[in-house]
């Protein structure tokens, strides 16, 4: 038998055990390690292509699934040469290369000189982008926390924590859309942030307050900055401090950073920030963050829909009535607008409508988002038109709605903000 026929073949047995090791290392790690052994590639196919580093960096993970490794070398060549900073890229490359030579044992085959730290967090990086391609939500479904979007609202922003991701829904008329994902870092110590430098990453419904030019931020903050509201009225409510909790950018050497690197904010890549910078809209996008996201049927929603609004509708009646007690009987008896508790608030009310001949109440521009973290706790904004013998106003409401022991919606929060 030939020699150097017996040795390449050798040589690419040993790349095939190598690239097999790479991929069962990063898998095995991911708690999905069933794909190796049989699980469709298609399901990272449908996201390769050269649009995105993502996406060339799947291909090639796809690739060596499929023993294939020299199309796997040529694709991560590929998004080397076209972001070089993209350190994740180097480290699966010089992998790759290595695997071409014999078994590799771990992802990151570095030798003891180099510290392990930066290695781990560019691994969990990889976890992270391909566990999202492996297990992605299906097309029919949709966050739970987006029951109603309102027509003011054209999009709104959901982050997962634990998976490190970023979804951007846009608001059609079928309901919302997603228009793109994004890997995102989030904070050292991971989600549901309670107190100043706790390194956590807050957990709740916020919204886009301010955008900071990259000219007016240093170059940590890269592409620049969206800060949200955190903390909201709902965080001071629960005695949660801190404060300059943003989406922003990462420094111009990097391409992206670790999934817990912040000290609480949610990171992208400048590339991605500038994606999603045009669809910010300060006071009006939304900022969902959950430690999780579910992921749930339309219908599901729609049911849930169909009873929060019916529950607003008679709240809306009730007002209208007069009658105070029917009004009063859609506050929890734990309602607090942050300066009167229940029973002031129900003295007030009772005070103000015994004055009226007559009230009108409309209501409109309604979103309802279901608030993570906070079981059956719903934020509900809307454009309310108010009328009276005695007062006229329009203002933009916020209240939080929170299911009872008893099987009723009632508010717990109620409070008007000042939209542009």
């Amino acid at each position: 038998m030939n020699k150097s026929f017996v040795s390449h073949g050798a040589r690419r047995r040993a790349g095939h055990e190598g690239a097999g090791k790479l991929l069962a290392a990063v898998l095995i790690a991911a708690s999905v390690a069933a794909f190796v052994h049989g699980a469709p590639a298609e399901q990272a196919d449908d996201y390769a292509g050269p649009a995105h580093e993502e996406a060339l960096l799947v291909e090639a993970l796809n690739h060596v699934h499929r023993q294939r490794l020299d199309a796997a070398i040529g694709s991560i060549e590929s998004l080397v040469e076209k972001n070089p900073k993209f350190r994740l890229a180097h480290l699966v490359h010089g992998d790759l290369l290595l695997a071409k030579a014999g078994p590799i044992e771990r992802f990151g085959n570095v030798g003891g000189v180099v510290k392990r730290e930066p290695v781990m967090g560019l691994r969990d990086e990889a976890l992270s982008r391909f566990r999202h391609h492996l297990s992605r939500p299906g097309q029919d479904k949709l966050p739970a926390n987006l029951i109603q979007l309102s027509p003011s609202q054209r999009q709104v922003v959901v982050v997962d924590v634990d998976r490190s991701r970023l979804y951007l829904f846009e608001n059609t008329v079928n309901g919302p859309r997603l228009m793109a994902d994004y890997y995102a870092s989030s904070g050292k110590n991971g989600a549901v942030k309670v107190r100043e430098g706790d390194r956590k990453t807050p957990v709740g419904v916020y919204f886009i307050s301010d955008y900071i030019s990259p000219e007016k931020l240093p170059d940590f903050y890269g592409a620049g900055a969206f800060p949200i509201d955190y903390p909201n009225v709902w965080d001071r409510r629960l005695g949660k401090t801190g404060y300059g909790i943003w989406l922003h950018g990462v420094p111009s050497d990097t391409y992206s950073r670790a999934p817990r690197t912040s000290d609480g904010c949610v990171t992208l890549a400048n590339a991605d920030f500038e994606n999603i910078a045009p669809f910010m809209e300060i006071d009006r996008t939304a900022v969902v963050i959950a430690k999780q996201v579910d992921w749930v049927e339309s219908e599901t929603l729609a049911q849930r829909r169909d009873t929060l609004t019916e529950a607003i509708e008679s709240w809306r009646r009730d007002w209208e009535s007069r009658d105070a007690d029917r009004h009063i009987r859609h506050y929890a008896e734990s309602f607090s607008d942050g300066r009167k508790d229940y029973a002031a608030w129900a003295a007030y009310k009772k005070h103000v409508n015994a004055k009226k001949r007559f009230i009108r109440v409309e209501v409109s521009d309604l979103s309802l988002l279901a608030y993570p973290g906070e079981p059956d706790m719903v934020v509900a904004t809307f454009r309310q038109a108010y009328s009276s013998d005695r007062h006229e106003d329009v203002t933009t409401k916020r209240q939080n709605w929170r299911k009872q022991a008893d099987g009723a919606w009632r508010i717990v929060y109620e409070g008007a903000i000042l939209i542009p």
